[in-house]
């Protein structure tokens, strides 16, 4: 798949190429499927870990830091980014629910000077370079450290009978119904008023244990919120909890799919469910500890892809890379997305650079993956050794997986039209009417039988040849990435070209 200067080069010629009228039919060819793979890297905004990389930039430079991010995305043949819109209760956009977030200026509360939105220009910068973006979200955090200043309209000084205080950091109790509609509304809110491709939770549910002087973990803060809503549910505490994370997660599903059914919902839990799942893994229990069945959502298709952070090696005796994903994709019994979560930012530190590489490997290996997300994306601009091995095994572009289950039928097939002359061929199309179109996939060879395959904006209706190829097929792709069949013609006849021409006539190579 071709983009921008390499489409230019294969497309179009500075000159006029002297050549005869041919004559393209309908044609029963079937071209080769394009190649698909999710290709993410997450861009955190909490402490200004990716972007800005401080707080108070100008403007110009939070946009020029942002540009080259997703300019490195493109280098690297990625396909999507994970853009973190909401860190602490706080936005990364304009709303008129939660204040502006300090990382972006300094002041909790302070839009940007002079003013933009720096989730719609983002989301302008990525579709133009061909990425999805997907709005990354932490649902219940409020506060990450003490010291961390918040603006008068942040929800722990209007709602501080929802805020529990634990270690160092302030948590919204999911215990609270209206919690819980407080931080979907939120969601909502982003959903319909922002052309997202995607919503992510990352694994932060109830927070992770913290442990007193003694190393025993502390309960979490919530015996109000039991007492008013689960005490009388007639469940024990910790099903309860799992209850209360379980009915916010088919809701934000629900409501998603209610307004945008194209939005992909994704969430990316600790990679391990459970220690002894399957029996050789070890380490923290999210089931119990973070109240996040992530299994369950999977199995009842909650989510339309999960991201379990697997950032183990390969070789990592308790917690082995290749065989968590295997169990996950084990449990993946609707066939969702899986598309695990890759530590790139441990490259060079606890493992080599070249272990990345063997996990994309391995994804690919893995029946039931087809992609994967890196954390994150600075520390690929910032590491040339990770940055390189990643360019070699992402070497040809690919399209982001299908997710068929979001539309109800393949867009309609196109209609097309070659139209030749002495500068080249003209090739024009429609689409059906009622056909919602994202993008068009186009896909040509000349007599070597080498495909190409470029993606055209969904308004372009039209694209010249300047050396016309012998096989041309069109195809229309909705947001959900399925296909429309493939409408296709063929060179079927020409006229003998003129005897001497100055013009060069060489195929592009």
């Amino acid at each position: 798949m071709k983009t921008g200067s390499a489409l230019a080069l294969v497309l179009f010629a500075s000159t006029a190429f002297l050549i005869a009228a041919d004559v393209y039919q309908p044609a029963t060819i079937a071209p080769p499927a394009p190649p698909r793979e999710f290709r993410g890297a997450w861009i955190a905004t909490v402490a200004n870990k990716d972007w800005p990389s401080a707080p108070g930039l100008t403007v110009a430079q939070q946009k020029a830091e942002l540009i080259s991010l997703l300019d490195t995305a493109v280098r690297l043949k990625l396909n999507a980014v994970i853009f973190q819109v909401r860190p602490s209760s706080d936005a990364v956009y304009a709303s008129a629910i939660e204040p502006w977030s300090a990382y972006l200026t300094g002041i909790p509360g302070q839009p940007p000077q002079p003013y933009y939105d720096p989730l719609a220009f983002a989301i302008q910068e990525a579709h133009r370079r061909g990425l999805e973006l997907h709005a990354w979200f932490n649902p219940f955090r409020a506060r990450v450290t003490p010291s961390e200043p918040v603006a008068m309209n942040h929800v722990s000084r209007a709602h501080p009978e929802w805020v529990r205080s634990y270690g160092d950091q302030l948590w919204l109790d999911p215990g609270i119904p209206a919690v819980r509609e407080y931080v979907s509304r939120v969601i909502m809110d982003v959903v319909r008023r922002y052309d997202v491709d995607g919503i992510q939770f990352d694994d932060y549910f109830y927070p992770y244990p913290v442990q007193n002087s003694r190393g025993v973990n502390i309960p979490f803060p919530d015996d109000a919120s039991w007492r008013m809503y689960g005490a009388r549910s007639g469940l024990a505490r910790d099903d309860w909890r799992r209850q209360n994370i379980n009915e916010f997660i088919q809701s934000v599903y629900q409501n998603i799919k209610a307004a945008k059914p194209w939005v992909k919902f994704g969430v990316s839990p600790f990679g391990i469910w459970r220690p002894g799942y399957p029996p050789q893994i070890r380490g923290s229990d999210a089931y119990a500890e973070l109240f996040a069945d992530s299994r369950l959502w999977l199995a009842n298709g909650w989510v339309d892809y999960l991201a379990p952070q697997l950032y183990w090696p390969v070789n990592s005796p308790g917690q082995s890379f290749p065989i968590l994903l295997n169990w996950w994709a084990q449990q993946n019994v609707r066939h969702r997305n899986l598309w695990p979560g890759l530590a790139a930012y441990q490259a060079g530190n606890e493992f080599p650079p070249s272990e990345i590489a063997r996990q994309i490997q391995a994804t690919r290996a893995q029946p039931g993956a087809s992609g994967e997300i890196l954390f994150h994306l600075r520390s690929l601009e910032e590491n040339p050794a990770l940055a390189g091995l990643i360019a070699a095994e992402y070497a040809q572009p690919a399209f982001v997986p299908a997710s068929p289950w979001l539309a109800p039928s393949l867009p309609a097939k196109p209609e097309i039209a070659g139209h030749t002359n002495g500068n080249g061929l003209i090739l024009q199309w429609t689409s059906p009417g009622g056909n919602t179109v994202a993008k068009w996939v186009l896909q040509f060879c000349w007599t070597d039988d080498t495909w190409r395959t470029v993606t055209l904006p969904a308004n372009q209706l039209a694209q010249a040849f300047s050396f016309p190829p012998e096989i041309i097929s069109l195809r229309a792709m909705d947001r959900s990435g399925d296909l429309s069949p493939p409408a296709v013609i063929r060179k079927t006849a020409a006229a003998p070209p003129p005897a001497k021409s100055f013009w060069s006539t060489s195929r592009p190579k």
